[in-house]
């Protein structure tokens, strides 16, 4: 490894190891209450479900059919994926006659999706 390849990679790591016992105990408790929180962004790290989930922001309810015309999908493809929302807890849908409307299921994931691309624009202005 070259000299310029070393340093980078020290600045990032500890050189020495230790550690604050009291703190990581605390702390690895807690980290527990994350279980199950990877399906969510797990699904929502496709590219597909995560404009779904926006175009839900933006317009509070959207028929499968909708869904299907912005994503330029099947209505069957559109289907699976609000399927696959629905069953995480992500979204939730009503029956009217022949038709199927999809909504977020509440302010949280609203937030999670809107926080995130505030994020990701935010990061490629840093760039």
């Amino acid at each position: 490894m070259n000299q310029q390849n070393q340093n980078m990679n020290t600045q990032d790591t500890c050189e020495t190891f230790c550690f604050d016992e009291v703190k990581v105990n605390r702390v690895q408790k807690m980290v527990e209450e994350v279980s199950g929180v990877e399906s969510l962004f797990k699904a929502l790290s496709d590219s597909t479900r995560i404009k779904i989930a926006y175009a839900l922001t933006i317009e509070k309810e959207l028929c499968v059919c909708d869904v299907a015309n912005i994503i330029g999908s099947s209505t069957a493809t559109a289907s699976h994926h609000l399927r696959l929302l629905r069953d995480l807890g992500l979204a939730k849908h009503r029956k009217e006659g022949k038709l199927v409307f999809y909504s977020l299921a509440d302010d949280h994931v609203n937030q999670l999706v809107s926080i995130a691309l505030i994020h990701s624009k935010e990061n490629l202005k840093k760039r």
